[in-house]
């Protein structure tokens, strides 16, 4: 080769390059924004403390749902605004009465599942049998919901009918996709790590506006008299942190409905759980930015030598 020194130059540019491309596109980071073991008292709100409590016993909470109550239990006010977020939780179901549904999302301040924004997951019983929802509802109030039950005529779902078993912990994992504007829920066997489920909502359109993670069948008219009862436990919330400030969006706040407290005798024995080890995105290695440094010395290098030849 003629110019080898023209040639080499080249290549440590191109690899200069190709090292800082990484760095530039990891700027975003990912954050907890709220998460509890229930190890301690987590200060949820409900309006049925006989049915939704915290145990400090077990360091779980408890809850038991019947429809057409209103009945809630939420967490604190979550500082988040939009963008893409990952929901996770663990779930035993002690019971589920025909007719009766365990919900579970990431809500507005009006928490009523038919109204948004919301991306919620459920455990129902149909006369299908004990299927799972995924449910979402826009800011636009455009509502799309899939089940794991072919059946169900406003599914998309298209597979196999899966059932989840009752006495049994579920690791339920909701990842929203802000780029995709895709809305996903994995729901994992928490003893043996077998997936049992997972499916998407994409329809094209954003989530956000979301304050709180809520349990509870707001908006649910059934019949009473019918209950999802168990444990929840390993609640997080993760995010993508904003580059720049923004500003929260203010929810208008719709009365709640009242609940009448109806103490229950029925005792269950819980599964304790593992708590969910928190995650840390890995930055650039040091490594790389040496290497880096050293094609740019290079680089120069070879230029001085070049021009002293001339």
């Amino acid at each position: 080769m003629k110019h080898p020194r023209i040639f080499l130059m080249i290549m440590l540019t191109a690899a200069l390059i190709i090292l800082l491309c990484p760095i530039h596109a990891d700027t975003g980071t990912q954050a907890v924004l709220y998460q509890t073991t229930f190890a301690t008292d987590p200060h949820w709100t409900t309006n049925n403390q006989f049915s939704d409590y915290w145990d400090p016993i077990e360091e779980m909470y408890h809850f038991r749902i019947q429809p057409s109550t209103g009945n809630f239990a939420y967490t604190p006010p979550i500082n988040y605004v939009n963008g893409s977020f990952t929901l996770e939780y663990d779930v035993n179901l002690t019971e589920v009465d025909p007719g009766a549904t365990f919900r579970l999302g990431f809500t507005g301040t009006d928490m009523d599942f038919n109204k948004g924004p919301n991306a919620i997951t459920a455990f129902t019983h149909t006369n299908d049998g004990l299927i799972m929802v995924l449910h979402e509802v826009t800011r636009s109030a455009i509502q799309n919901e899939v089940t794991s039950d072919p059946q169900t005529s406003s599914s998309s779902y298209t597979g196999p009918t899966v059932m989840y078993a009752l006495n049994t912990t579920y690791h339920v994992e909701v990842d929203y996709n802000d780029d995709s504007k895709i809305l996903t829920e994995t729901v994992t066997n928490k003893e043996t790590g077998q997936q049992l489920w997972s499916y998407l909502i994409d329809k094209g359109e954003s989530l956000e506006g979301m304050n709180r993670i809520y349990l509870g069948n707001v908006g649910d008219y059934g019949t009473m008299g019918l209950f999802a009862e168990g444990w929840i436990d390993n609640v997080r919330l993760t995010a993508a942190v904003p580059a720049t400030p923004t500003t929260p969006i203010t929810q208008p706040t719709t009365p709640l409905p009242t609940y009448a407290p109806h103490p229950t005798t029925k005792t269950t024995t819980p599964v304790v759980f593992t708590p969910i080890p928190t995650t840390t995105k890995k930055s650039p290695s040091s490594g790389m930015v040496a290497i880096a440094a050293l094609g740019i010395i290079g680089a120069c290098a070879v230029a001085k030598t070049m021009n002293k030849k001339r």
